[in-house]
């Protein structure tokens, strides 16, 4: 199993800027999945040589463009032959039965083109093939969003989403090879619903993967430099730390990196 990093950048002043891009990441193995496909994902895609219509499955943890722009497009691509259904989408409850305001974060039109489509439900496992993604909880704006842990070809990769840090988060990310942390903040700054440095390492501290890869950077985080935040979180947890950069490749078994 392999993770493509096709945007390592977070928050609205990223966003725009795109000093890191914001096209998710790529998981691939016996299934590929899309995870959190934002804006200038199709582009990353061609960029860093993943195929968008080889995709198995879109996983879309909440209801910000950040995390959603693109989605549509590469549910578009799972099924660029439309006389077959294909592929398909897990995603928050807002995203597919829609938020407060009645509004769904991906049309009809696209959901229908999918051979099947999942609410993701905290707690209740969806099976795919031969792999399992569990969608664990997250305090975050967006209150149907989900982070997750999948466990495929033998190996345990957990994904935090969005979150602010809260007591028993831990405990979902046990057991896992790599953990994957949208660590948005170099600092507290007042603001809830993501975690940054100080506890990102709080949670490494406590569920204790072998590996820990922080992406999804705002703008405060970039310029305090990625490298050496994943150091601070690292001599605070003991756990060892990276910085995601734009095309990055890591082989889960093995946790080797490709920059």
């Amino acid at each position: 199993m392999e993770i493509v990093f096709l945007g390592t950048g977070g928050g609205r002043f990223n966003l725009i800027s795109q000093a890191r891009r914001t096209g998710g990441f790529y998981i691939s193995g016996p299934l590929r999945l899309h995870v959190d496909p934002g804006p200038g994902a199709l582009g990353a895609c061609h960029d860093f040589s993943i195929d968008p219509r080889r995709t198995d499955a879109v996983v879309v943890t909440h209801n910000h463009i950040d995390h959603l722009n693109d989605a549509a497009l590469m549910l578009e691509a799972i099924n660029c032959f439309p006389d077959r259904k294909r592929g398909t989408l897990i995603a928050a409850k807002s995203i597919l039965a829609g938020d407060e305001y009645g509004e769904k974060g991906i049309s009809t039109y696209f959901i229908k083109k999918l051979r099947r489509a999942h609410v993701a439900v905290q707690g209740k496992p969806i099976r795919l093939g031969g792999a399992t993604l569990m969608p664990t909880p997250v305090r975050h704006e967006d209150r149907t969003g989900f982070g997750f842990v999948l466990e495929m070809d033998g190996e345990r990769l957990g994904y935090t989403s969005d979150t602010e840090y809260f007591p028993g988060l831990f405990a979902h990310f046990a057991r896992c090879g790599i953990l994957v942390a949208n660590s948005l903040k170099a600092g507290a700054d007042g603001v809830p619903g993501h975690l940054y440095s100080a506890t990102t390492a709080r949670l490494l501290s406590e569920c204790r993967p072998k590996l820990c890869v922080i992406s999804h950077m705002g703008q405060s985080l970039i310029k305090s430099g990625p490298d050496a935040e994943a150091k601070k979180i690292e001599k605070a947890s003991g756990v060892r730390t990276i910085a995601a950069t734009d095309g990055m490749r890591i082989d889960v078994r093995t946790l080797k990196v490709k920059r």
